[in-house]
């Protein structure tokens, strides 16, 4: 039997013009598909990492443990705060002391003269000072020399808590330190239930 029996060659198949369309329009479905899936990838990873450097530079999130800033902020509370450099009197500040962060209420700036009485009424600069946020007065743990001069740059805090609050009443803490604070608490995210601002 000659070779060229043996190697019959097989008839070419021209696909139709339907089928050729059909084929283009799943590869260039493949294509955008590909590129959909990694614009969207690329955007994800973008976002997450904008996310995460907003987050601890500019608005860290907090969770709070303990009782010092009760009935304002409690136990369990997820707050978010914002990075500044100016600080009222009420507004709520966390600062980080020994490695761990603390929340508290800014009652004096520097400079400012503090004065509590036996009762725990909170004067600055000999002006009785308005706190609605208390459900209760006390003088708490204080040993430092009444009335108190804040020294410079530094900021008098308080807890809402004031029997069982450690704060800038005791030398053990003292004042806060411009360089030592996180930011002023701004939005309450959790619980559902009391979302809004920390009063």
């Amino acid at each position: 039997m000659s070779r060229k029996k043996k190697m019959r060659k097989k008839p070419i198949v021209i696909p139709e013009i339907e089928e050729i369309e059909r084929e283009l329009k799943r590869e260039r479905y493949k294509k955008r598909y590909r590129s959909t899936l990694r614009s969207t990838v690329w955007s994800l990873v973008i976002v997450a990492a904008v996310a995460i450097l907003v987050a601890t530079l500019w608005m860290p999130v907090l969770q709070i443990y303990g009782t010092s800033m009760s009935p304002t902020i409690v136990d369990g509370d997820i707050l978010v705060s914002v990075k500044r450099s100016e600080f009222s009197p009420g507004d709520i500040i966390a600062f980080y002391y020994n490695n761990k962060i603390l929340v508290k209420r800014v009652i004096a700036g520097p400079g400012d003269w503090v004065n509590i009485d036996e009762e725990g009424n909170v004067s600055v600069n000999g002006e009785p000072l308005e706190e609605p946020y208390l459900e209760e007065k006390a003088l708490g743990e204080c040993d430092i020399t009444l009335p108190y001069q804040v020294p410079e740059s530094r900021i008098f805090v308080m807890g809402d808590h004031r029997s069982v609050s450690v704060d800038s009443r005791s030398t053990s803490i003292g004042c806060v330190a411009e360089e030592q604070i996180v930011g002023k608490l701004m939005m309450r995210l959790w619980p559902l239930g009391r979302i809004g601002t920390p009063q």
